[in-house]
C-alpha cells in the first residue's frame, strides 16, 4: 500500500501514471495469481486493446483518510475481480477436457509444450501447431482416403506371379515403398537388414503316393511347407479333422493308434504349425493337410503354401535379432516339427479318403468333404508315401520404415504395419494391408504438410518381409530393439488380409484397445449399408466374438513376446472363407469376384485403422482402457470357482490368485483417480500418467521366465505352462484325473500366475510405497 501511494507525486491535471494488472498462469494450472505493476505513461500506447491489462485515469491524490479507504477498496475489488477471471478461465478449460475424454465435444486445448526454465521452477509455454479438434480431425481424415489411390496401389502387384521373400520382385516392392515415403517427405524413412534362414523348394517337387501292390502318385505339387524336415517316410493314413487336441482324443477314444502314422487333417480353427506339433506328440512320422470347403469348385485343384513352425521369427536365431554382425550360437527353435510335412489339394484328398476302408469318421468331421474316412482297416496294406525336397537358404530381407514425427512426445509412437511377400500373386495376402500401408501414409502427411497437422505422438509406418514364414521380418525387428520397444511403442496396428470377404468383420485385439475400437467403430460407415455404421453390423455383444491372435498374425509378436497392445481389423465371410488365400491364385481378379465392395471395404479398413492411430496420437491422454483388463480376470476368475474344491484335496487354494487379481482391481482403480484428480495440462504429470497405462500390457509378461526359452511370455495371449489358459486346462483335468496332472507343475503354474498379476498390479499403483504389499 506504502508503494501505491509513493507512486503518486503531487501534481495537478492529467495524471502521468496508470496502474498494470496481468493475469499470469501458475505452473499448477490456476489462473488467480494477480500482478500489479506501474508504468510510464509513455509505455501506453503499445498495451491498448491487450484484454489483460485495465487501465484507470485517476484524479490528484489527497491526503486524507477518505482517499486512503478509497485506494484500498479499489484494489481489493480488482483483486476480486482477477480471482474470478482465473477461476472462469480454468473452469472452462477443464469443461473442454472433460468433453473431450467422453467424447462428445471438442478434444483439444490449445497444444502446448511445458519446459523448466534455467532455475528448474517456472515453466514457460511453447506455442505448437494449430489446433485441430479431433472431429474436425476425424473428417478431414475420411475426406481425404482415396479409393482410386488404394486401387493403384494394389494393381501394382498384377502381372507378377510371386513376391518371395528376399528375391528381386520383393526387394522391388521394398525399393517402390522406400521411394514412395520419401516422395511423401515423412520426417525419415529407412530401412532394416537382417539375414534369416528360410526354406525353400529343392531341385525336385515334393511327391505324394498311394503305396498298395503298386505305387501310384497322388499328387506332386508346386507349393510347400516351409520349415518342414526333408527325407521320404511311409505310414498308413489316418485322418484327425482340424487337428485339435479333442481331435487326437476322439481318435484315442476310438483305439486307433497313431504310432508311425501319417496324419491328415483340413485347414481351419488353429494354425498349420499348431496341428504339426500335435500330431508329431501322437508319435506320427508324416502330416498333409488340405484346405477347408469353398463354393468356389476350381479351387478344389489349387494347393496352398504354409509353415510349420511353432514360432515366430527366424526359428536358427531364437531370441536373437538376425543382424548381419551377430555372432549366433548353434541352437534351433524348439518349434521347428522334425517331421516331413506337404499340403495337398481337396482333389488329392478325395482320392486319398476313396481308397481308405475302414471306419466312416465321426458325423461332425464329415461336413466338407465325401467318402471321409478315419484310416484303412487292420486288413489293408495300403499305406501312404510322402517325400519333400526343401532347401534351406540364407537370405537378406528389408523392412522399410517411414515416421510422422510428434511434436510434444516423439519418442512415444503407434506403428501401423503390413506384410510385403508373398510365395504367389498375394493381392489379398499383402496387396491389400500394403495398398492401405501407402494411402495411410499419404493422406496423414498430406494432413501434416497442407492442413498444419502435427501429432502429439509419432506414427511410424513399416512394410515387413518374410511375413509367410512366420512374421519372420516383424519378429527380427522385436528380437533387435526389445529392450526399448516396449517403453515407447504402446500400439501395433495390423493391415493384413484386412478384406477376405465382406458379410462379416473379424477383429483381433489387446482388450485395452476395445473401448477405442467400438468409438471407432460408432463413426465409420459401414459400406454394406451407407446409412448404418459398422457398430450396427458386429452388435452389442461384439467381444464375446473376438477371435484370438494366431501364429500367423504378424501382430501376434507384438502381443505376446513384447507386450504391446495391438489391433487387427477385417472383412471376410464367416463359413465361406477366401479359398485362394495363400496359393498362386490368390490374385487380383480372384479377389474381385469374392467381393464387388472391394474398394469400399479396403476404404473403411483404412479409415478405421487411420482412426485408431491418431486418436491415440491426438489426445493428451492415452485412449488405452486399463479398466478391461479387470474384467478379463473377472471372467477368469469365474472359471475357476467351481474347480477350487479338486485343489483343496491337494492342500492348495486359489485364494492368493484372486487376492492378486483383487489387488490389480484396485490398482486400476487409483490410476483412474490420479487421471481424474490430475492436471491435464501439465505436461510431465501426464507423461507420467501415460507411461503407467503403456506397460499395463508389458506387465503381463510373466518377468520369471527366460525371453528365449519362453518368448511368448503373455500370461493371457502367450504359448506356454504359464498361461492363464492352460493353468485352467490343468485344472479341468485335475476334476476329470487327478492322477494324470503333475502337482508340481501345477504349483509352478500357480505362482506364476500369482506373482505375475501381483506385479502388473504394483506397477500399475505407480510409486512403490502406493503398493498394497500384503497377500
Amino acid at each position: 500500500l506504502l508503494h501505491l501511494l509513493t507512486a503518486f507525486p503531487q501534481f495537478s491535471g492529467e495524471p502521468t501514471s496508470y496502474t498494470r494488472f496481468s493475469i499470469a498462469r501458475q505452473t499448477d494450472g490456476d489462473n488467480s495469481h494477480v500482478e500489479m505493476n506501474l508504468a510510464a505513461d509513455e509505455e501506453e500506447g503499445g498495451e491498448i486493446g491487450r484484454p489483460e491489462h485495465l487501465h484507470a485515469s485517476m484524479p490528484p491524490p489527497r491526503r486524507n483518510g477518505k482517499n486512503l479507504c478509497f485506494v484500498i477498496m479499489a484494489a481489493v475489488l480488482l483483486l476480486l475481480i482477477g480471482f474470478l477471471i482465473g477461476y472462469l478461465s480454468y473452469r472452462g478449460r477443464m469443461q473442454r477436457v472433460n468433453r473431450c475424454l467422453d467424447g462428445s465435444g471438442n478434444c483439444e486445448m490449445p497444444p502446448t509444450a511445458s519446459y523448466f526454465s534455467d532455475d528448474g521452477m517456472e515453466e514457460e509455454e511453447v506455442l505448437g501447431p494449430r489446433v485441430l479438434y479431433w472431429p474436425e480431425l476425424r473428417n478431414m481424415l475420411s475426406s481425404k482416403l482415396s479409393a482410386p489411390r488404394l486401387e493403384a496401389n494394389l494393381r501394382q502387384r498384377e502381372g507378377k506371379n510371386s513376391f518371395e521373400a528376399g528375391k528381386a520382385e520383393d526387394e522391388g516392392t521394398a525399393s517402390h515403398i522406400h521411394d514412395q515415403f520419401t516422395s511423401l517427405h515423412l520426417d525419415d524413412v529407412w530401412n532394416d537388414e537382417h539375414y534369416v534362414r528360410l526354406q525353400d523348394r529343392g531341385s525336385s517337387k515334393n511327391q505324394v503316393f498311394i503305396v498298395e501292390d503298386n505305387e501310384e502318385e497322388l499328387e506332386s505339387p508346386d507349393a510347400y511347407v516351409a520349415y518342414s524336415k526333408s527325407g521320404t517316410v511311409t505310414g498308413k493314413p489316418i485322418y484327425v479333422n482340424y487337428g485339435r487336441k479333442e481331435d487326437f482324443q476322439d481318435i484315442r477314444n476310438m483305439h486307433v493308434s497313431m504310432n508311425g502314422a501319417i496324419i491328415i487333417f483340413r485347414a481351419g480353427k488353429i494354425t498349420l504349425a499348431e496341428k504339426v506339433a500335435n500330431a508329431r506328440k501322437e508319435g506320427a512320422v508324416g502330416v498333409l493337410m488340405y484346405p477347408g470347403p469353398s463354393k468356389d469348385k476350381k479351387a478344389d485343384s489349387y494347393v496352398p503354401f504354409g509353415h510349420a513352425h511353432l514360432g515366430t521369427g527366424d526359428p536358427f536365431t531364437p531370441g536373437f535379432p538376425s543382424f548381419n554382425h551377430t555372432q549366433f550360437p548353434p541352437v534351433e527353435s524348439s518349434g521347428l516339427p522334425q517331421i516331413p510335412v506337404q499340403t495337398i489339394s481337396r482333389g488329392a484328398a478325395a482320392r486319398l479318403f476313396g481308397k481308405m476302408d475302414g471306419n466312416d469318421c465321426l458325423r461332425e468331421w464329415t461336413a466338407d468333404i465325401m467318402g471321409c474316412k478315419v484310416t484303412v482297416s487292420s486288413s489293408s496294406k495300403m499305406t501312404v508315401k510322402l517325400t519333400v525336397n526343401n532347401v534351406i537358404v540364407d537370405r537378406k530381407i528389408l523392412n522399410i520404415f517411414g515416421v510422422i514425427k510428434g511434436f510434444e512426445e516423439p519418442d512415444r509412437y503407434v506403428v501401423l504395419g503390413a506384410q510385403r511377400d508373398s510365395w504367389g500373386p498375394g493381392a489379398a495376402k499383402a496387396g491389400v494391408g500394403t495398398a492401405i500401408l501407402l494411402e495411410l501414409a499419404h493422406v496423414i502427411s498430406d494432413m501434416v504438410k497442407s492442413d498444419d497437422y502435427r501429432p502429439r505422438r509419432s506414427i511410424i509406418f513399416a512394410s515387413w518381409s518374410a511375413g509367410e514364414y512366420g512374421a519372420v521380418g516383424a519378429t527380427e525387428w522385436l528380437e533387435g530393439y526389445s529392450t526399448t520397444l516396449h517403453a515407447k511403442a504402446f500400439t501395433y496396428i495390423n493391415l493384413d488380409t484386412a478384406v477376405l470377404g465382406s458379410k462379416d468383420i473379424k477383429i483381433s485385439a489387446s482388450p485395452l484397445l476395445y473401448s477405442l475400437l467400438e468409438t471407432t467403430m460408432k463413426r465409420v460407415k459401414d459400406p454394406a449399408n451407407n446409412m448404418g455404421y459398422l457398430n450396427s453390423r458386429v452388435g452389442p455383444d461384439w467381444i464375446k466374438n473376438v477371435v484370438p491372435l494366431d501364429l500367423d498374425n504378424a501382430a501376434f509378436p507384438f502381443l505376446a513376446y513384447s507386450g504391446i497392445p495391438v489391433v487387427s481389423f477385417g472383412f471376410y465371410d464367416k463359413g465361406d472363407e477366401y479359398a485362394f488365400l495363400g496359393t498362386t491364385e490368390d490374385t487380383l481378379a480372384n479377389l474381385k469376384e469374392k467381393t464387388d465392395k472391394l474398394y469400399p471395404l479396403m476404404l473403411t479398413a483404412a479409415e478405421v485403422a487411420g482412426q485408431i492411430a491418431l486418436r491415440l496420437t491426438h489426445d493428451h491422454e492415452l485412449f488405452l482402457d486399463f479398466d478391461r483388463y479387470t474384467d478379463e480376470l473377472l471372467s477368469f476368475q469365474e472359471k475357476l470357482r467351481p474347480l477350487n474344491v479338486n485343489l483343496k484335496e491337494l492342500g492348495l487354494t486359489l485364494n492368493w490368485l484372486y487376492f492378486a487379481r483383487g489387488d490389480f482391481q484396485r490398482a486400476a482403480k487409483a490410476l483412474r483417480r490420479d487421471i481424474e484428480n490430475s492436471d491435464r495440462e501439465n505436461r510431465i504429470v501426464r507423461r507420467a500418467l501415460n507411461d503407467r497405462m503403456m506397460k499395463v500390457e508389458y506387465d503381463f509378461l510373466s518377468p520369471y521366465l527366460s525371453p528365449k526359452d519362453v518368448p511368448f511370455r503373455h500370461i493371457f495371449f502367450g504359448r506356454g505352462n504359464h498361461t492363464l489358459k492352460s493353468l485352467l486346462e490343468n485344472l479341468e483335468q485335475l476334476a476329470v484325473n487327478k492322477t494324470s496332472v503333475d502337482v508340481n507343475e501345477l504349483k509352478e503354474q500357480l505362482a506364476l500366475a500369482t506373482w505375475t498379476i501381483k506385479g502388473a498390479a504394483n506397477a500399475l499403483v505407480g510409486d512403490i510405497w502406493n503398493t498394497d504389499n500384503e497377500i
